[in-house]
């Protein structure tokens, strides 16, 4: 069944105090988008594949657009990025990278590789806040998601 809107969001993040801060943030702004959490590339593959533990669609339901972090212990989240643009049935799934780094290399390298925007991760909380409202803004309800069938 193809998706039309996000019904729900990944977020691949491996620090517990980014993910509280940003689980706070979404509160703060009334994002009411399930988030779902795994702590790295590798375990977003597993996710993002409805394998393992995230066979049950209905504790892990697929998600409308990803948010990920790009230093990660096993897999970074350039790995997830390439393994889900490879991936004919994934191709289509938004990518929004927000990381700490706002090297050159780095952002040249998540867009080159098929990222759909890069976020730089605010240091105050009301940064977030802000980033946050402007995401909830862009993503969920203005930008159209494109349609595509659940692997």
């Amino acid at each position: 069944m193809p998706l039309t809107k996000a019904q729900s969001m990944l977020l691949v993040e491996d620090d517990d105090n980014d993910v509280f801060f940003l689980e706070r943030a979404c509160q703060k702004v009334g994002m009411t988008l399930p988030l779902h959490r795994v702590r790295d590339g590798d375990e977003a593959m597993q996710y993002l594949g409805g394998v393992g533990k995230y066979a049950d669609r209905q504790s892990h339901p697929f998600p409308g657009l990803v948010l990920l972090d790009l230093k990660m212990p096993r897999k970074d989240g350039f790995e997830l990025i390439s393994w889900v643009r490879s991936n004919p049935g994934l191709r289509r799934l938004p990518l929004i990278v927000l990381s700490s780094s706002k090297e050159a290399t780095d952002v040249n390298r998540a867009y080159d590789l098929g990222a759909n925007s890069y976020l730089v991760k605010p240091v105050r909380f009301e940064q977030l806040v802000e980033l946050m409202q402007q995401f909830q803004l862009y993503w969920l309800q203005l930008a159209e998601l494109p349609l595509w069938q659940l692997p």
